[in-house]
């Protein structure tokens, strides 16, 4: 599970029309467990406000979005629960929260080894939803759900669409889709107020950007190097011209990912003209390695708001 895939095969769907499905794991069937908390009037806001809306808002202020990528299920689903309602107070504008899969071709060392972790404790599809519908009511940003292909699939593009919705769910990012094959997830999304983020890259050629800047909903995913997720010492520079090319084909807000773990990076992208800071591996790490729940999620409330205040 920690083979790091080479860039030509983890990003080909962001070159030629070529599908990347891979056979579903099978998962145990497993019940979610947490604190029941009856949610406050005060804190339902958020499930009515999209990705787009908050771009939106924090630009009228001048600021840039914060967006942490933790995995659902590890090191469990209460756990998650919890760290979610952490991020939302800590300063988070969008969460993205990883669907475990067996095959995670994006991803690196850190969030192949969350959902090795997450899947042997038998969490599924059917639990993260379980525990979305209890936990979103209470959070006062938007959840972007990360999926891979096939799991969409598996259960039907528009019932998947359709139950995330119900959860709550805002956005939906799914890094392995091609291009080409995105038209009928792009409906059923419209169809169910989900904002489909897609995502370019380094490698991706100019054209083809401009394709993909075009279909994505909610803001555009900019990876910003070649390869998996995963903390690197620093951030390409190569960064800043791909932000440029981007802001002169659309006026969509542009989210810099992968690679990005220190407040120096987030100071550094944001100044060159980022809208959104999403941030991973550093944060699953937190979580997954810490000696106990309780140590993990204060760790991730820490480096949440060292990160929020290098935004400021």
């Amino acid at each position: 599970m920690d083979t790091v895939l080479n860039s030509s095969r983890l990003f080909q769907f962001n070159k030629i029309p070529t599908t990347l499905i891979f056979p579903p794991h099978p998962c145990k069937i497993s019940v979610f467990q947490s604190k029941r908390v009856v949610p406050m009037a005060s804190l339902t806001a958020s499930s009515a406000v999209g990705l787009s809306e908050t771009f939106s808002k924090l630009k009228e202020q001048g600021k840039v979005a914060f967006i942490p990528y933790i995995t659902a299920g590890d090191p469990d689903l209460s756990t998650t629960a919890e760290a979610l309602k952490v991020l939302s107070t800590s300063g988070s504008d969008i969460i993205e929260l990883g669907v475990p899969y067996s095959d995670p071709l994006a991803d690196g060392p850190v969030i192949q080894a969350a959902a090795t972790r997450s899947l042997a404790r038998g969490t599924n599809f059917s639990a993260i939803i379980s525990m979305l519908k209890e936990v979103i009511p209470e959070l006062s940003c938007p959840i972007a759900l990360f999926s891979y292909y096939n799991p969409i699939l598996k259960r039907g593009i528009g019932n998947f669409m359709l139950t995330i919705k119900d959860a709550g769910v805002q956005g939906l990012v799914v890094p392995d889709v091609p291009l080409e094959e995105t038209e009928i997830l792009r409906k059923e999304a419209v169809k169910h107020n989900i904002e489909l983020v897609l995502l370019t890259t380094p490698t991706t050629p100019r054209d083809r950007m401009k394709a993909i800047v075009e279909a994505s909903e909610g803001f555009v995913y900019l990876v910003s190097s070649v390869g998996v997720t995963g903390a690197r010492a620093s951030v390409s520079n190569k960064v800043q011209t791909l932000l440029e090319e981007i802001k002169e084909v659309t006026e969509k807000p542009v989210a810099v990912g992968f690679g990005i773990s220190k407040p120096e990076h987030v100071k550094q992208v944001s100044s060159w003209g980022a809208d959104g800071i999403i941030v991973g591996s550093a944060m699953v790490k937190l979580l997954g390695e810490a000696q106990s729940p309780e140590e993990g999620l204060k760790a991730l409330e820490n480096f949440t708001k060292s990160l929020k205040s290098a935004l400021s």
